[in-house]
């Protein structure tokens, strides 16, 4: 094993600081890194900023840190199944970024290649381009903060919209299968945002099902390779979660 491995999660998160960013992979409850977001929740950080597609359910996966109050703001796509984000949100506690699911993709994706900026026809004559999207709502139900108008040019007749690329000081990411070199395996919807997530992030920690030794994988299997890991912890199997459980009534 090298010096990439990790003993516990909370080894690995550790010497996150208040006030730091964090790019979190998964989509909804699947593929999220819970192990490493319940460490962080055991410790002192707060004041954090966080990219991820979602922000958990109410006590699961990103959901434990803003229960606990230690999320500052959060940049995202989805965030209809969480009560007390809306809550936090709506009272002025947080501050929100919402983004279209596509250009949030890309906003990471671009961090991690290096590329600053790109234009996405996405949000073009919307407030996502305009400005006026509420950021940050004040005590009393008035925006505080609202997001600013983006530069809109017009390539081929067609008109887009400039976005900034995303990098954060720590990506969390969850894989189904890794090696002591980092190299990382994703399993079905777990691939959708965790790499991405961890190409943005400048300090990459993932935790892993199944740890395997360096060879051991086919190289035509990997997803992420290990330049953009920086540590790992294996954490087992990982008790998956639905959120929102639905079933057909039985016929008799």
């Amino acid at each position: 094993m090298t010096r990439k491995v990790f003993g516990s999660a909370a080894d690995a998160v550790a010497d996150i600081p208040s006030g730091a960013s964090l790019a979190v992979g998964g989509f909804g409850l699947c593929g999220i890194p819970d192990e490493l977001i319940a460490a962080i929740g055991d410790g002192d950080a707060t004041d954090l900023e966080v990219f991820s597609n979602n922000c958990g359910v109410d006590d699961r996966g990103l959901g434990i840190l803003l229960t606990r109050n230690r999320i500052r703001r959060v940049t995202a796509s989805y965030v209809g199944e969480n009560k007390e984000f809306a809550r936090q949100y709506l009272s002025g506690e947080l501050e929100v970024e919402l983004t279209p699911q596509g250009t949030l993709a890309e906003k990471l994706r671009a961090g991690g290649a290096g590329i600053p900026a790109f234009f996405t026809p996405a949000g073009v004559g919307t407030p996502v381009s305009d400005g006026g999207l509420p950021w940050r709502y004040a005590a009393d139900g008035s925006v505080a903060v609202a997001s600013p108008p983006k530069e809109v040019r017009e390539f081929a007749g067609r008109e887009y919209v400039l976005e900034e690329s995303i990098t954060a000081d720590f990506a969390l990411v969850h894989a189904r299968i890794g090696d002591s070199e980092g190299n990382l395996v994703f399993a079905k919807a777990a691939g959708n945002f965790n790499p991405l997530a961890a190409m943005a992030g400048r300090i990459c920690i993932a935790q892993v099902e199944q740890l395997v030794e360096p060879g051991v994988l086919d190289p035509a299997r990997v997803h992420l390779p290990g330049i953009f890991v920086d540590r790992i912890v294996h954490t087992g199997t990982q008790d998956k979660q639905i959120e929102k459980r639905t079933v057909a009534a039985r016929k008799d």
